[in-house]
């Protein structure tokens, strides 16, 4: 492909924000068709689909998602570089993906696919369903997972586990001894939640707590009946024993009324190359059966989700490469 980032920029100009994916789906569909791959749309609700595509029986398959975060903007390029929503989460992943595959056709190597997914960057429901719905010819071994990974490969990545808490409490006037205060009942047990230590693993490192959101009470002079906390672990163990903590600590004014998360997960790395531990998440946990998963992309995790999101061109062909040099290694290691 001459120039790439040409493809890139219409790409990223095709809005693809969680929950309307469906345009830039169709856009992408088009493209492989054209480039002589076998497409297939899986449905997830009207106009929302996972795209899978193929040259032969995919022992090996490429997957990153469809998905970006709000707000969308739009690309510029620039010398060297593009910026846009999606230039490196996710939209140029999935070229530089395709760019991969189409070298290794060409020399005669068909046992690709790819899976592209929706609903990544929110509760990868995409990836649920594909996961439920495999089925032949796909007879994965290995899944390259296509992520900003500074063009490193991913050794592991933490679990994560989401809880919402709710604090219940008594209104009255604030000058009165009335209550519970729900403000105050839920504050107690997220200080005490911010005191633990959650966990340490050789590989993970260190579990992590972030308390997204608060929010609750009346005004400033009422005892507040209500009261909400999101909360975000970072796991380096399984959920069940960090959410049984949790429920533990709210005590009878406070309770949990959503816990759902995934363990850590360990990646296979090709030999003879650096790797590294991440703390973001992917779709990798809930594609359990389609092979052992790698996890690489050009691009930085730091550049993802902000209002400059961006890559560059030396680290997409640098991608591309890798891309091609891991999957002919991989592809190698299954007998024909």
């Amino acid at each position: 492909m001459k120039d790439p980032f040409k493809t890139l920029a219409n790409w990223i100009d095709i809005p693809s924000v969680t929950g309307a994916e469906g345009d830039y789906g169709d856009c992408l569909a088009g493209f492989l068709e054209a480039q002589g791959f076998s497409v297939e749309r899986q449905e997830l609700s009207p106009g929302r689909f996972n795209l899978l595509a193929r040259a032969g029986e995919p022992r090996l398959v490429f997957c990153t998602h469809l998905d970006t975060v709000p707000p969308f903007f739009g690309p510029t390029l620039e010398r060297g570089l593009i910026r846009g929503r999606g230039s490196c989460d996710a939209k140029g992943q999935a070229l530089a993906m395709i760019q991969a595959a189409r070298a290794l056709i060409d020399s005669g190597e068909d046992r690709i696919g790819f899976l592209f997914t929706v609903g990544e960057e929110v509760d990868s429901v995409g990836a649920v369903l594909a996961d439920a719905k495999l089925a032949d010819p796909w007879r994965p071994e290995f899944t390259i997972v296509g992520e900003p990974t500074d063009n490193t490969f991913v050794r592991g990545h933490k679990g994560v586990l989401k809880c919402v808490l709710e604090g219940h409490g008594v209104a009255g006037h604030s000058s009165q001894p009335v209550g519970p205060s729900a403000v105050h009942e839920l504050v107690a047990v997220l200080s005490k939640l911010m005191g633990e230590q959650w966990g340490e693993h050789a590989l993970f490192g260190s579990t992590t707590l972030n308390i997204g959101t608060i929010a609750g009470g009346l005004a400033e002079n009422v005892v507040a009946p209500e009261a909400k906390a999101e909360l975000m672990f970072r796991l380096v163990e399984d959920p069940q024993g960090v959410l049984a903590r949790v429920r533990e600590a709210c005590g009878e004014h406070v309770e949990m009324s959503m816990g759902q998360g995934y363990s850590p997960v360990e990646f296979e790395v090709p030999d003879g190359k650096d790797s590294k531990v991440v703390a973001f998440a992917t779709d990798a946990p809930f594609l359990r059966s389609w092979g052992k998963p790698l996890l690489y992309g050009p691009g930085s995790i730091l550049d993802a989700h902000t209002s400059h999101e961006m890559l560059e061109l030396n680290s997409f062909e640098q991608a591309v490469a890798e891309h091609e040099s891991t999957a002919r290694e991989l592809l190698a290691r299954i007998p024909r």
